[in-house]
């Protein structure tokens, strides 16, 4: 029977640019070099929530539009024309 240490690639110690990184690891599983993980403490503070609403076709395509004209994220736009018509009622 094969040793699998000897079938896997050995682990770069260091990666000369997040893409390489990214390449490395795009082909490799992390759970092949479990011996190189180390615990870590860390908290996280969730601040906002975001949430899924389906539109139409063609609300989201004028949405859209408007976004590329305004030279707004779509989600921001959405976002600020939601709170000015609920503001309304």
């Amino acid at each position: 029977m094969p040793d699998i240490d000897r079938l896997k690639d050995p682990l770069p110690d260091i990666f000369n640019s997040l893409d390489a990184a990214a390449e490395f690891w795009d082909s490799h599983s992390v759970a092949d070099y479990e011996e190189y993980l180390e615990p870590v403490d860390i908290e996280i503070d969730i601040k906002r929530r975001q949430y899924e609403i389906e539109v139409d076709e063609e609300s989201f395509l004028v949405l859209c539009n408007s976004a590329k004209k305004l030279r707004k994220p779509v989600k921001q736009l959405a976002s600020e024309i939601l709170k000015e018509k609920l503001a309304a009622h």
